[in-house]
């Protein structure tokens, strides 16, 4: 088996990942094949922790915009991140993958606490671990939560996995001739505001100096990634 070039990593991903064709929701054939591209991962003993979004049930951001108050429409995006992850860890369980929960919201009924020491030793003992609940406050999206994530629990890198295969200049699905980046800097990524991350995920990760990597969330570009493969755009 070829040896991985990261052993710890951080798994980003979009709610709108598990929604499938439907747009919103839960669709079981998608998070069934977002889990194959995991397991795939997990197989080769790679330890790794993952961030879902939950923009498939709930987005704060368009809640606020609507008229609701901002804080309570974050909590209400927290919580879908909650339901996304249990989605994924009982198909990840069905793999034969040990998965553990960890929610910034405290609801033992459903997922353990997030605990920077107990979700380090999960991670030892060679189990998965969804972060769910965001950071548990308002006005911080997954991305940060995600950057947070991967710096407390010592990650290698973040991988942000998407519908496309790395970082472009302009949208490819608009715009044919958009070229894609191999690899960017912190500060080119700032200068050519190419939004790979919201503005206060992004500090955190060049303060620092955490490679974020862009890839395609299908096609095994996950775990091409992991091997060392020049799939993707990393940012470094």
């Amino acid at each position: 088996m070829p040896k991985p070039n990261y052993t710890r990593v951080l798994l980003k991903l979009s709610g709108e990942a598990l929604a499938g064709d439907q747009k919103i929701g839960i669709n079981p054939e998608s998070v069934s094949a977002v889990c194959d591209e995991i397991s795939s991962v997990l197989s080769m003993g790679v330890q790794m922790a993952l961030v879902i979004g939950g923009g498939n049930i709930f987005r704060g951001l368009a809640g606020s915009a609507g008229g609701m108050e901002r804080s309570s429409a974050d909590y209400m995006g927290m919580l879908a991140t909650v339901l996304n992850a249990l989605a994924v860890q009982d198909m990840l369980e069905k793999r034969c993958h040990p998965t553990r929960v960890l929610s910034a919201i405290t609801m033992q009924e459903v997922c353990e606490p997030f605990i920077r020491r107990r979700a380090l030793r999960h991670l030892e003992k060679g189990r998965a671990i969804i972060c769910a609940g965001g950071t548990g406050n308002p006005y911080f999206t997954t991305d940060t939560t995600a950057a947070l994530r991967g710096m407390e629990l010592k990650c290698d890198a973040i991988i942000k996995a998407t519908k496309v295969d790395g970082i472009y200049d302009k949208d490819p699905v608009k715009y044919p001739d958009a070229v894609k980046f191999d690899t960017l800097s912190y500060d080119d990524t700032l200068a050519r505001h190419l939004g790979v991350m919201d503005a206060t995920a992004f500090a955190l990760v060049r303060d620092n100096r955490i490679p974020i990597i862009v890839c395609n969330m299908f096609g095994g570009y996950i775990r091409r990634t992991i091997l060392g493969e020049p799939v993707g755009t990393t940012v470094h």
